[in-house]
C-alpha cells in the first residue's frame, strides 16, 4: 500500500509571509534609502501580490515601524546576552559588556539605523527615549544599586543619559575617524559610564 506524501500547503505561514516582506523592504532601505522603494518594489521582492502587501502592512511606513521595531529587538538581544556572559556578582563586568555589545550593535547595524530611524523620518521625543535598551539598562544599574555595587540617585534617568551619551560619543567618532578604533572606544566609554555610576570600592 502506497502511502501518500503529505500535501504541501499552499500558503506559507502569516508569519513567514510578513518577514519576507520585512526583509525584502530592509534589503531595499539599505540599497536604495526609504524614499525611492516602492510598496510595489518591496512586493517584487518578496515575489507576492501587491494586495499580499496589504494583509500585514498598512504602508510603506508601517514596514519602516516594524524594522525599527525588530532593530530594537535585535539590539537588546545582543547586549543581554553579553551581560548574561558575567557572573550575577560582577556588576562592574556587566556595565562593560553593556558598553561593548552596545558599541558593537550600534557600529555593525549604523547604516540600518539612519535608514530607519532618520531617513524614516524624524524620531519623536517618546522614540529618542523611550526603548528596549533604555528600560533594560535602567533595571540593571537599579539592580546594581540595590546589590551596592555603585551609586545612582535615578536608574531611569541615568540610563537615559548613559544611552544617550554613548550613541552621541560613537556618532562622534564615526564622523571623525576613517576607521573607529572599537577598542579604544569602548575603553573611553566604560571610564564615563563607571564614573556616572560611582563604582563602590573593589
Amino acid at each position: 500500500m502506497t502511502v501518500p506524501s503529505p500535501r504541501r500547503p499552499r500558503t506559507k505561514p502569516p508569519e513567514e509571509r510578513r518577514d519576507e516582506l520585512m526583509n525584502g523592504a530592509e534589503r531595499l532601505f539599505l540599497e536604495q534609502g526609504f524614499a525611492p522603494t516602492t510598496i510595489e518594489q518591496i512586493t517584487a521582492a518578496a515575489q507576492v501580490a501587491k494586495g499580499t502587501f496589504y494583509l500585514y502592512f498598512s504602508s510603506k511606513e508601517d514596514v519602516r515601524s516594524s524594522l525599527a521595531d525588530r532593530f530594537a529587538r535585535d539590539h537588546l538581544a545582543r547586549i543581554e546576552t553579553a551581560v548574561a556572559g558575567d557572573p550575577r556578582t560582577d556588576w562592574k563586568g556587566k556595565l562593560s559588556a553593556w558598553v561593548a555589545a552596545n558599541i558593537a550593535f550600534y557600529l555593525d547595524s549604523i547604516k540600518l539605523h539612519d535608514v530607519l530611524f532618520y531617513e524614516g523620518g524624524s524620531p519623536t521625543r517618546e522614540g529618542l527615549v523611550d526603548n528596549l535598551v533604555i528600560s533594560h539598562l535602567s533595571k540593571m544599574l537599579r539592580s546594581g544599586a540595590e546589590a551596592g555595587a555603585w551609586s545612582v540617585e535615578d536608574a531611569r534617568s541615568t540610563a537615559v543619559f548613559l544611552f544617550s551619551g554613548v550613541h552621541a560619543v560613537v556618532d562622534d567618532a564615526y564622523c571623525k575617524e576613517v576607521q573607529v578604533d572599537r577598542r579604544r572606544l569602548v575603553q573611553r566609554l566604560e571610564r564615563l559610564c563607571f564614573n556616572t555610576v560611582r563604582l563602590a570600592a573593589d
